[in-house]
């Protein structure tokens, strides 16, 4: 084989290319550094009354290499809005006042750590309410805005095994010995687990010491709620004595601040979470489910008296699972995901199903076409919600009476000119009658007979679902000349439980008969040339894609990202060590030594023939680089031409990469593709 390098954005050679662009026009064509011109809007907080939206607007900085949060603020009526808390830091989490009259926010202005602030609408003024030395979570207002409930982490002192022999003065030592003692000891996205738990404080929304409220070797980082009188707070934890080891044993407490006693309010052997309070403050709305020891169950609504008493289901025979809930004066409201979108619906406490809105979520997680969406509600029902498009990030929608308006259109000048890819449905049903749900993203210019590459991109989880969502990394590729065909296999969510079932117990083995069926439709409807196909996917994706190359030759080349390849190892070495031996493969590995190796991707490898690229993050702990690894090693001893991409500082979570980290990953994935591609003389 030739020598090939993989390509990466913004090289030197990028920028003079870039300076030329001025000479031969701007490229037609989304291109890696249009990247850095994405804003993205997220957590779109509508004030109490409905007249005004605070909202995160995150836009990736080209001279600073990373997204950039401020927030904004929108009229509602008009439509006009303006930059409210910007300049140096990150300026997250805005949260109405019950009257609108002030906004807390958390921010890093001051160049230190995260600090909880207040702005005074009218006035414009801030005032810092109190410095953390982590951000906090599930800020909640109380009632009468006297006083803000928040989640944060207090320090703990780890184990300590002997101790080191005295330094003397001006020594140059090596760095301490590290102690670990915890099952979870690392997580994704946050490093190794410092000693310490998540605690409820409370604190004056004029400033001042905060009250610790919570106490113990557990967390207590779920969310937050105040009952309307201002006396007792809601929140959802898992306080039991054996907590590392009951990954679904979180409860919903009920805390009163006047004697700080706390009272489960639910007992069952399953997730209880996220309290919503009735406005007169007689119920509490919240999500939860049975434990039955599943890969994967849906998530339920229950209604409840305040004091736990006459627990009940809402919309039982309802066959999709809820992701979120508000209960304000315009009634109780939830979100789910149906049929490859994200919907949010008013729910009556008798109702025999949900009354959805017309509005349509978008995902803010715009490098890959994930189903998603972030919402809020006021008094009066206004809804305000990041928007779908398959075409550019999520912008800020609102539905009032006067129907469903976009508010924002951040990415109109960046993105105009620009040729995007054309999202098309595909027919999939499989012999026994199930449907695929599957897309195909054509690339710019295609005409109508024509037959081009194509890559099949397969979503994580595996509990979790596609949509025609935006996707910078599909842009890339059609950019390329490549058509994108994604689906939602068996597992995937928002289509039932029944379906989401397909693989419990099996995945990802079953999974492989429908991804080729998806392959045969768009090979059959016109779409796919058969002699170009290829193949990638991350984290369930990436096992998908290590599974694949295993069973099938019919790829020209592969690219698994952070891929599992030995169940055995992921089990033990992941930041899930309870939930995949548990619940993803029905034991403990020596108990079930040989259903973790059918059902991994390392017990296929002397079938492999594929070109496989293998790539993953440096930190990545969810799916460990060590899984990458082994995979690499495994391909380079089968004789498979292969490579292996590491990106520096990232984490499982694709928005961890910078910027230009994300262009030069896809852009890595690309050039692999094109080593293989047979059409490249009628490309060219």
């Amino acid at each position: 084989m030739s020598a090939f390098a993989l390509a990466a954005p913004l090289a030197a050679d990028d920028h003079e290319a870039a300076s030329s662009e001025t000479a031969t026009g701007p490229d037609k064509h989304f291109t890696a550094n249009d990247i850095f011109g994405l804003s993205v809007a997220a957590d779109p907080q509508i004030s109490p009354d409905g007249s005004a939206i605070a909202y995160v607007r995150r836009t990736n900085d080209i001279m600073t290499d990373r997204a950039v949060s401020s927030i904004w603020l929108i009229d509602v009526s008009s439509g006009e809005e303006m930059p409210l808390v910007t300049g140096e830091g990150t300026h997250v989490s805005p949260r109405w006042s019950p009257d609108g009259d002030r906004l807390a926010y958390v921010s890093t202005e001051s160049g230190g750590g995260p600090e909880l602030h207040v702005r005074w609408m009218d006035s414009g003024e801030s005032a810092n309410i109190t410095a953390l030395a982590e951000g906090p979570g599930g800020i909640q207002w109380s009632p009468d805005g006297t006083r803000i409930a928040y989640t944060a982490r207090v320090p703990g002192k780890g184990l300590t095994l002997g101790s080191p022999p005295a330094k003397p003065e001006g020594a140059q030592w090596g760095k301490p010995l590290q102690v670990i003692d915890r099952l979870v000891y690392r997580r994704d996205g946050g490093s190794y687990v410092k000693p310490g738990t998540a605690q409820l404080f409370v604190v004056s929304a004029t400033g001042g010491a905060p009250r610790q409220l919570t106490f113990g070797e557990y967390s207590n980082g779920g969310s937050v709620e105040w009952s309307p009188d201002g006396s007792t707070l809601y929140f959802s934890a898992n306080r039991k004595e054996d907590w590392e080891l009951e990954i679904y044993g979180s409860e919903i407490y009920a805390l009163d601040l006047e004697s700080g006693d706390i009272s489960a309010l639910t007992t069952r052997d399953g997730p209880d979470g996220a309290p919503q309070v009735s406005p007169d403050g007689s119920k509490i709305a919240y999500l939860g489910r049975d434990d039955a020891g599943n890969a994967f169950d849906q998530t339920n609504l229950y209604v409840m008296n305040a004091d736990g008493s006459g627990s009940r289901q809402l919309v039982p025979g309802f066959d999709r699972g809820f992701d979120g809930i508000e209960w304000t004066d315009a009634g109780l409201f939830v979100s789910y995901e149906d049929d490859g979108e994200h919907r949010v619906a008013r729910v009556g406490l008798n109702a025999s199903a949900p009354s959805p809105l017309d509005a349509r979520l978008g995902s803010t997680y715009y490098a890959l076409p994930y189903t998603g969406g972030e919402w809020s509600v006021s008094d009066n029902g206004a809804l305000a919600f990041t928007t779908q498009s398959a075409v550019a990030p999520p912008d800020v929608g609102v539905e009032t009476r006067r129907g469903v308006r976009t508010l924002t259109s951040l990415n109109t000048t960046s993105l105009s000119g620009k040729e995007m890819g054309e999202t098309r449905e595909l027919q999939v049903t499989m012999e026994d009658g199930t449907v695929i749900p599957a897309w195909i993203m054509l690339p710019p210019g295609y005409e109508a007979g024509d037959r081009v590459p194509a890559i099949l991109e397969m979503h994580g989880g595996p509990y979790a679902a596609y949509g025609p969502e935006f996707s910078a990394d599909y842009q890339l590729y059609g950019a390329a000349g490549y058509a994108v065909i994604f689906s939602n296999p068996g597992g995937s969510t928002g289509y039932g439980e029944e379906f989401a079932d397909r693989i419990e117990d099996n995945y990802p083995i079953s999974n492989f008969p429908e991804l080729m069926k998806v392959v045969d439709a768009a090979v059959a409807q016109g779409f796919a040339d058969p002699e170009n196909l290829f193949v990638t996917g991350g984290s369930g994706g990436g096992i998908l894609t290590a599974y694949l190359v295993g069973k099938t030759d019919r790829f020209k080349a592969a690219a698994a990202h952070k891929p599992v390849i030995n169940w055995v190892s992921q089990g033990l070495m992941s930041d899930l060590p309870t939930l995949i031996p548990r619940y993803w493969m029905g034991g403990l590995p020596w108990e079930k030594p040989m259903e973790y190796w059918e059902r991994g991707p390392l017990s296929n490898m002397a079938n492999v023939k594929t070109p496989t690229l293998v790539l993953v993050g440096a930190e990545d702990y969810r799916t460990p680089r060590s899984e990458a690894e082994q995979f690499y090693g495994a391909l380079k001893l089968v004789g498979v031409d292969t490579a292996l991409v590491v990106t520096p500082d990232s984490s499982h979570n694709n928005l961890s990469q910078s910027p230009s980290q994300q262009a030069a990953r896809t852009n890595s994935v690309i050039a692999w593709f094109d080593k293989y591609r047979t059409d490249k003389e009628a490309r060219d």
